[in-house]
Formats: C-alpha cells, sequence, structure tokens
C-alpha cells in the first residue's frame, strides 16, 4: 500500500479483503454482528432489530455537502444512506430511514454499483451512512467494487454502537471511522433506544477504531485520507454527558482527535416519549459544550456554527 492509496486495495491485493467478506457473511447464520446479540438466521431471512436479511437496504445515495469540511472538499462526500438501524434513538432525525424502513432492497452487485457510481461523480470518498448492520454486504460488494476500478477512500459513519469483534473485520480496510459518541450515562441510552450498554460499548468501538486508523490526516487539499473523526451531538438538559465524553477522547483516544460537537438537536420522531428531549439546544448549552471540550484539550474542533435558538 502507497501512503496515498486507500488500504482496502493492499487488502484485496493480498486476499485479506475477500477472507474477511466470507468471514462476515458466515456471522450473518446467527447474527451477533452488533451489541444488541440478537442471534438471528438472517441468511433464512429472519429479522433481528436491525429488520435487515442477507440483503442492504439502502434509502439514497448522493454527492453529499452537509458534512464535514475534510470530507466534502469541492466535489463531495459519497453517502450511501443504509436503510434501518441497529441503535434506533427515538429522537433520530432520519426517523422515516431508521424506524419507518424507508428504503429498497439491493444485491451486492448493486451496492457496488453505487459505490463506482459515486466515484465517477468526483466525489471525495464513499461514506457508508448506518453501516453496523451491514457490514457483511459492505465487504461482499467491495469485492466486486474494487476489479471494477473503486480507489476513493472508505468512511464508516456509525452510531457508535459498534462491536470490536466485527470492527476487526474491517481492520486494513476503512480509512476513515466517523463515529458518534452520543451520551455518556447508561441510564439515558436505555431511556433513548433501549441500550444501557451504549456508552461501554461506543468506548470499547473507538478505542478500537483509533488503534486501526489514528488521528485525522489530510491531503495538501486538506481532504480526509485516514484517521478517525467524532462526531457528538450535545443534547438539551445536558442529557448527553459533553464533558465525559470530551475527557474520554482526550486522555483514552487523543487530544488530536478532529471531533464535531454539533448543535443540530431538534425533537424529531418519538422524542416527547422521554422528558428533557422536548427542546432545541439553546446557543447557551452549545457554547458551554465547547468550552468543555477545550477544557479538556481538544482543539481540533469542527469549525460550522448552526444557528441556534435561545430560552
Amino acid at each position: 500500500m502507497t501512503e496515498a492509496e486507500p488500504a482496502y486495495l493492499q487488502a484485496h491485493r493480498s486476499g485479506r479483503l475477500l477472507q474477511a467478506a466470507k468471514e462476515a457473511l458466515s456471522r450473518v447464520s446467527s447474527c451477533e454482528l452488533c451489541p444488541r446479540m440478537c442471534r438471528v438466521d438472517r441468511q433464512a431471512g429472519e429479522r433481528g432489530v436491525c429488520r435487515t436479511g442477507r440483503q442492504a437496504w439502502v434509502s439514497s445515495f448522493n454527492a453529499h455537502f452537509g458534512e464535514e469540511a475534510p470530507l466534502v472538499g469541492v466535489n463531495g462526500s459519497g453517502t450511501i444512506f443504509f436503510t434501518h438501524c441497529n441503535l434506533l434513538c427515538l429522537f433520530c432525525q432520519n426517523f422515516e430511514i431508521s424506524h419507518e424502513g424507508m428504503g429498497e432492497e439491493v444485491s451486492d452487485g448493486q451496492l457496488a454499483g453505487i459505490m463506482l457510481s459515486l466515484q465517477r461523480q468526483g466525489c471525495h470518498n464513499i461514506n457508508f451512512v448506518t453501516p453496523s448492520h451491514v457490514v457483511p454486504q459492505i465487504l461482499a460488494a467491495l469485492e466486486l467494487a474494487v476489479p471494477a476500478g473503486l480507489k476513493i477512500p472508505l468512511v464508516y459513519n456509525s452510531s457508535g454502537y459498534d462491536r470490536v469483534e466485527t470492527l476487526k473485520l474491517l481492520d486494513g480496510v476503512i480509512d476513515i471511522y466517523m463515529p458518534d459518541f452520543k451520551f455518556w450515562e447508561p441510564e439515558v441510552g436505555r431511556k433513548v433506544c433501549g441500550a444501557p450498554d451504549y456508552p461501554e460499548a461506543a468506548r470499547q468501538a473507538l478505542r478500537e477504531m483509533h488503534r486501526q486508523v489514528g488521528d485525522l490526516k489530510l491531503d495538501e487539499s486538506g481532504i480526509a485520507r485516514r484517521g478517525l473523526l467524532v462526531r457528538h451531538l450535545v443534547m438539551p438538559g445536558g442529557l448527553s454527558g459533553t464533558r465525559q465524553v470530551m475527557r474520554f477522547i482526550a486522555q483514552e483516544l487523543s487530544v488530536r482527535t478532529y471531533v464535531n460537537v454539533m448543535s443540530q438537536y431538534r425533537p424529531c420522531g418519538r422524542a416527547a416519549e422521554v422528558c428533557g428531549l422536548d427542546a432545541a439546544v439553546s446557543a447557551d448549552e452549545y457554547r458551554q459544550a465547547l468550552n468543555e471540550a477545550l477544557a479538556e484539550g481538544l482543539t481540533r474542533l469542527d469549525q460550522r456554527h448552526v444557528p441556534l435558538h435561545r430560552r
């Protein structure tokens, strides 16, 4: 692998990509790909929390210009939005995709074709959005896309609710990890997505992601080539535990971690079912979150600022 080429090209040449694809597909028969550990036979059409069988579902794909600057560049990030989700937050801003299943089932070949189409449009990367439940399908599609000429970096854009055992299959395949770290307290995880283990799962996942790719590295044009980028959505009333999340990132990953402290929370989906989630984030709450990140020594913060509601 040269410094400029994506990691998965070497994985394909060595046969490791094919091996990882076969191993991942074998795990679908009693699925333990994510922390839900449903153990359903997806090969036989059984459905677990993610409601996805052998084939992936895609809701949309396009050159996206709303992502972080190191991903967007001039031509956009080639996003593939997978339908369904293994976390299912009640406040999801893509509720119709994650909860209601808007999208279409695609074959491995069709998924490979989507990747190649985005590359032909000039996108700087292939950005897999909500990929935790379709790792086998992504790997199988890559086995088809690489011989056809795929050669741009891969972004794994997840909720952070990933299993280390599954992430290890992606070692040497994924170039850029972009997980969320949504909230720190198990009780918040229980209330908003029925996953009290979310904080611990996210900590383990982020450690593994950083081990694989390290801090975010940019090319001479400011475009991300490899590394970790962490997103953290500030929630009203301090529900996201921003200070603790920032401390974890700084102390257990790296103070050079690129972090996007996001302000765009708004009540969506079934947010009204959880006390405190029925309000937008105020300007003061967002400023406090940024100050907490800085106080923990994090300085590579995404610079976009979204208009905020005051209260």
